[in-house]
């Protein structure tokens, strides 16, 4: 029997990086996955890489339509929702003085106001059923600043502090609803090359970074999505409205 056996669960930018590991990981446990994310051929190869019941849905986190049409489909489909990871989220390598408007509010649209609406989504859903379990990722950005990562380190914050939020409206409610955050630090993953790529102009690579975490290495996404799943499992049942941090120590000091 797995740790989330039968659980119902939606994951966010699931074609690739930390998303994907977390929905391949809820599956490998008992989950049954709807995998969403804007990049259809990704979403599509990710689900049938882990075959039936999992399924993919083409969804635009900063679309509340789509949000709506997604958690109402996972309930007409299951019968309710258990689990939602908001995984999906982009970057963008400037300064407070190089950030563009335009660019401060796309971070913003997908990262916050992204986890936002899936928050609501989430909690119109399962407090009809019960109660669940909602994982924010957000980023050892969204703790400590990042001098280059300006509208980043804002959003991730933002998703840091609407968590706390959510679990105490939730415990407040008595909906039976839990929300926690993630943060991870560098993470081997498709961002984490576009991040080196913009900084290697500076004599940044992918080796100096790794020297600068105390445990010497980047993070994999699994071991970000082990985390997950214990969030999304009945053995943290008691814990809501926290923050954990996966990096190597690098906030430790």
């Amino acid at each position: 029997m797995g740790r989330v056996d039968g659980k119902i669960a939606i994951v966010t930018g699931a074609a690739s990086g930390i998303g994907r590991a977390c929905a391949r990981r809820l599956a490998s446990e008992g989950a049954r996955v709807l995998l969403t994310d804007r990049d259809v051929s990704g979403g599509e190869a990710a689900a049938a890489e882990l075959g039936a019941p999992h399924a993919f849905r083409a969804l635009d986190v900063t679309d509340p339509a789509a949000w709506a049409s997604a958690a109402d489909a996972a309930v007409r489909e299951h019968g309710r929702l258990d689990v939602l990871v908001n995984a999906a989220g982009v970057a963008v390598l400037h300064d407070i003085e190089r950030t563009t408007l335009d660019e401060w509010r796309l971070v913003h649209q997908v990262n916050a106001e992204g986890t936002f609406l899936g928050c609501q989504a989430a909690i119109r859903a399962m407090k009809v059923t019960g109660g669940g379990s909602i994982i924010n990722v957000s980023s050892v950005a969204g703790i400590v600043g990042d001098p280059d990562l300006a509208a980043y380190c804002a959003s991730k914050g933002a998703v840091r502090l609407l968590t706390k939020a959510v679990a105490l409206h939730a415990a407040r409610a008595g909906y039976g609803v839990r929300c926690n955050s993630v943060h991870p630090g560098f993470v081997d993953t498709p961002m984490l090359d576009a991040l080196v790529a913009a900084a290697s102009e500076r004599g940044i690579s992918r080796a100096k970074l790794a020297r600068a975490i105390p445990l010497g290495r980047f993070g994999e996404v699994d071991d970000v999505a082990h985390l997950v799943v214990y969030l999304a499992s009945d053995e943290s049942r008691f814990v809501t409205g926290a923050e954990l941090v996966v990096d190597g120590g690098a906030t430790a000091r």
